[in-house]
């Protein structure tokens, strides 16, 4: 398992940093049916384009609500309405899902290892984007939103501040030079 991980690394490490291609981010998850809080994380690769895909990780603990589970997935995001500050999205994802406590927290004894889910969000289009989810679990039929931030890298956006590349085009005049 471990050298999958390092295999895995050394094939990003071409993306970080040196082009818009790929962000990193993490999120806040809340399920509606089971009212359980949880955490993600993701890579967003593409996110400039009309369509981007999404290696995703989330994480639902007993300390801040009623399930315990973990679930690593894909997701595909196609923007249909790019507008200068937000991007809205059309969302399919599929993934491994391993429910800890299905017995004590639920109807079904049983839980399926895959999910399956669709649904809609919205994003910014600056170099720190916010994001907000809604998505809909077919294979268990439940509900959860997703709010979090995604960090492009490589993102060259003119922010004003130190390294302002308007100011620095301006140049200072020497006084020698008249």
């Amino acid at each position: 398992m471990k050298k999958i991980y390092i295999i895995i690394t050394l094939l990003l490490i071409p993306f970080l940093g040196f082009n818009q291609n790929i962000g990193a981010g993490g999120s806040l998850l809340y399920n509606l049916q089971s009212e359980s809080m949880g955490i993600g994380a993701r890579v967003s690769i593409s996110p400039n384009n009309s369509v981007s895909f999404v290696p995703q990780f989330s994480y639902y603990s007993l300390f801040i609500g009623s399930i315990s589970e973990w679930t690593a997935g894909l997701s595909v995001e196609l923007k249909v309405l790019k507008r200068k500050h937000l991007n809205y999205y059309l969302l399919a994802h599929g993934g491994y899902n391993n429910w800890s406590n299905p017995a004590e927290t639920s109807t079904i004894t049983d839980p399926a290892p895959f999910n399956f889910e669709g649904g809609v969000g919205i994003s910014g289009t600056k170099c720190l984007r916010p994001f907000l989810e809604y998505r809909y679990n077919i294979v268990f039929q439940e509900t959860h939103f997703q709010l979090g931030l995604l960090y492009i890298f490589g993102c060259k956006q003119n922010t004003g501040g130190y390294r302002n590349n308007a100011r620095m085009k301006r140049g200072v005049k020497c006084p020698t030079f008249k």
